[in-house]
C-alpha cells in the first residue's frame, strides 16, 4: 500500500462529509484509540462516517488512493492492524427500527447491543445480547458471537436476515437470499469482504427471563464448580450458565455462577435447586429482569481500558479439568470464565464457523498496568491452557491480536472467505481486524 502524501489526505477532508482527523489535528489520538487500550492502533486518518453514503464515498477514495479502510465502530475486538490505513467509525450509523409483527429489527453499523435490547424489550422480544452491553451488534455477528442466549438460537450471526453494504469500489449493495455468498460471509467471517451499513436482524419473543449472580467465596470453589458441571449437564437449552473464577483488585478472591433462563421463575429456581445445598452465597441477584438489563449479570467495565485475554474451546469438564482451574490462585488474571456451549450453538449453521462441537469455551482475561504485568498474565495463561482439555479452536470474537483467523475458523471456510475476498475486495482495501491469509 502506498504511504499517502499530506496533500492527499488533505483531499480527504473534502471526500466525505463526516468528521476526519489526521494526525496533527487535536484530538487525533483519542479518536483512534480501539477499546482495548493495551492494543496500539496506528493509522494515517480517522473518519466518523455521516452515514451510508459516506462510506460509499470513502471506499470510492480508498480505492482510488489504494489506500486500506479499516471499519470499527466502538473499537471492540481490534488487533491493532490498521497502518498506513484509514481507520473508520461507524458510530453515527445508529438507528433502530423494530417490526414487531415481522418479528425484526433493522440497526445500522454502530447501534450497540444495549441499545438494541432496550428498542426490543418495549415489545417483548430480544435480539441475541452477549454479556456486554457496550458491544456494537455489528461487531459481534461479523465474529460469529456468542450470546446469552446462544444455547437456545444459535450464533449471532445466525440471526442476519439481510444486510446493507459497501464495497471496496463503493458500490452499494442490500444482500439477503439473494446473496449467499456474502450472507454467509457476514455470519461470522470476520469482516473482510464488505463494509456493513446496516443489518436485519431476526428477533424472538421473550418470556419471562429470569437471571443474575450468585457469589460464593473462594474457599467453597471446588463445591461450587462441581454442581456448576453437574447442572450443565442436564441443563436444558433456555438455561444458560457460566462458571467465574475472580480476583479483582482489591477483593478477596470469589467463585460465581451466573445464569439466565428464558422461563419463569419456579421453573429456573427448581432447575438450579443444586445451589441452594451450598453454603448460602454472599451475593444472589437473580431476579425476574428484563432483556435490556442483561448487562448488569457481569457488570463489565463501561469504559475503555487495558485487557489482556486468552480463550480455548474446551472438550470437556471432567476432574482434571476442575483441578488446573482450581489447584492454584489465578492471579495475576482478574477473571477465568468457563460458558457452557452446546444447544443451538451445537447444531447446523449457515456460517463460517459452523457448529460447535465442543460443550464449554473457557476465557482468559486480565488487566496489565506494565510490562512486567503483560509477561506475567500471559504465562498464567499458558498455564492454564497447556493444562486444559482444549481443542484447539476458538470463537473469532474470542480472538486476541496475536491470533489469526486459521485459530478459529475450518480450513475450507477461511478458503471459500478467500475466493470472495479475492472477488469483491483483490486489491485488499477493506481491512477487517483479522486478516484473511494470503
Amino acid at each position: 500500500m502506498p504511504v499517502l502524501s499530506q496533500t492527499t489526505l488533505n483531499l480527504l477532508r473534502t471526500a466525505v462529509r463526516g468528521r476526519v482527523w489526521l494526525p496533527a489535528d487535536t484530538g487525533f489520538d483519542h479518536a483512534r484509540l480501539p477499546w482495548n487500550r493495551a492494543v496500539e492502533q496506528p493509522t494515517c486518518a480517522v473518519v466518523e462516517a455521516a452515514d451510508a453514503e459516506d462510506i460509499a464515498r470513502l471506499l470510492r477514495f480508498a480505492s482510488a488512493h489504494g489506500v486500506p479502510v479499516a471499519p470499527q465502530p466502538s473499537g471492540h475486538g481490534a488487533t491493532g492492524r490498521t497502518a498506513g490505513g484509514i481507520l473508520l467509525r461507524t458510530a453515527r450509523l445508529d438507528s433502530v427500527e423494530i417490526d414487531p409483527s415481522a418479528l425484526t429489527a433493522r440497526i445500522g453499523a454502530g447501534v450497540r447491543s444495549g441499545d438494541l435490547q432496550r428498542a426490543a424489550a418495549g415489545h417483548g422480544l430480544t435480539a441475541l445480547p452477549g454479556s456486554s452491553p457496550e458491544v456494537t451488534v455489528t461487531g459481534a455477528a461479523l465474529g460469529g458471537g456468542l450470546s446469552w442466549f446462544g444455547r437456545a438460537f444459535g450464533w449471532i450471526g445466525d440471526s442476519i436476515r439481510a444486510a446493507e453494504i459497501v464495497l471496496a469500489d463503493g458500490t452499494v449493495r442490500r444482500v439477503g437470499a439473494s446473496g449467499t455468498d456474502v450472507l454467509w460471509a457476514l455470519r461470522g467471517g470476520g469482516g473482510e469482504i464488505a463494509v456493513v451499513t446496516s443489518l436485519e436482524l431476526r428477533l424472538r419473543r421473550v418470556p419471562t427471563v429470569f437471571g443474575g449472580r450468585q457469589l460464593w467465596s473462594v474457599t467453597h470453589a471446588r463445591d461450587v464448580a462441581e454442581v456448576y458441571r453437574s447442572l450443565t449437564e442436564a441443563a436444558p437449552e433456555e438455561l444458560t450458565l457460566w462458571l467465574e473464577l475472580l480476583h479483582l483488585p482489591g477483593a478477596e478472591p470469589m467463585i460465581g455462577i451466573d445464569s439466565t433462563f428464558l422461563g419463569p421463575e419456579d421453573t429456573a429456581r427448581e432447575l438450579m435447586r443444586a445451589t441452594d445445598r451450598l453454603p448460602a452465597p454472599q451475593i444472589d441477584t437473580r431476579a425476574v429482569m428484563s432483556v435490556a438489563d442483561l448487562g448488569r449479570i457481569t457488570a463489565e467495565p463501561a469504559e475503555p481500558g487495558p485487557g489482556q485475554s486468552r480463550a480455548e474451546l474446551l472438550t470437556r469438564l471432567d476432574d482434571d479439568a476442575l483441578d488446573a482451574l482450581l489447584s492454584a490462585p489465578i492471579a495475576p488474571l482478574m477473571t477465568v470464565q468457563v460458558r457452557h456451549l452446546g444447544g443451538a450453538l451445537a447444531r447446523p449453521s449457515d456460517s463460517p464457523h459452523g457448529p460447535l462441537a465442543e460443550p464449554y469455551v473457557v476465557y482468559l482475561f486480565g488487566a496489565p498496568r506494565s510490562p512486567d504485568d503483560v509477561e506475567s498474565i500471559s504465562i498464567r495463561q499458558a498455564e492454564l491452557t497447556a493444562s486444559l482439555p482444549v481443542s484447539g479452536r476458538k470463537p473469532i470474537s474470542f480472538l486476541n491480536p496475536s491470533e489469526q483467523l486459521s485459530d478459529a475458523l475450518p480450513a475450507a471456510s477461511l478458503q471459500r472467505l478467500r475466493r470472495l475476498k479475492l472477488r469483491y475486495d483483490p486489491h485488499g482495501i477493506i481491512r477487517g481486524n483479522f486478516r484473511l491469509p494470503g
